[in-house]
């Protein structure tokens, strides 16, 4: 048996994202890559690309980017007390999302008390 975080190995960097948990399935982990959402040191990557202790990932996923480092270069999936070893996650913190003002449609225009709220939820206080 082989021991998956042996020093010096690559792996594949759509096995690698299924092995750390970003995707529940290596297939939508290699289709990600083909979408362009998963860079490898600024460029894109293409599912095959080998990854090596070191190199910076990141993958977009939901609009927002994650700033992955490979620590072991694992290609099968494990514990998650394991994963942790095995990747270094440098993701800046989100700002909160902003509450859009969302009308029903074909509610019509808004009344004068309705059009005050909306301005409020904008931050467009006059």
């Amino acid at each position: 048996m082989t021991d998956p975080f042996a020093p010096g190995k690559t792996v594949r960097v759509d096995a690698w994202l299924w092995a750390v948990r970003i995707y529940k399935t290596r297939s939508a982990a290699t289709t990600a890559c083909r979408a362009g959402h998963v860079r490898v040191g600024g460029e894109r990557a293409k599912a095959a690309q080998q990854l090596r202790i070191g190199d910076e990932v990141r993958v977009r996923i939901d609009g927002f980017d994650r700033m992955l480092v490979v620590r072991q270069p694992i290609s099968k999936r494990v514990g998650a007390p394991l994963v942790a070893t095995a990747m270094e996650d440098r993701t800046p913190p989100r700002d909160p999302t902003p509450i859009m003002a969302q009308r029903d449609r074909g509610a019509g225009r808004p009344t004068k008390r309705e059009r005050r709220e909306i301005d409020r939820l904008r931050g467009q206080d006059r």
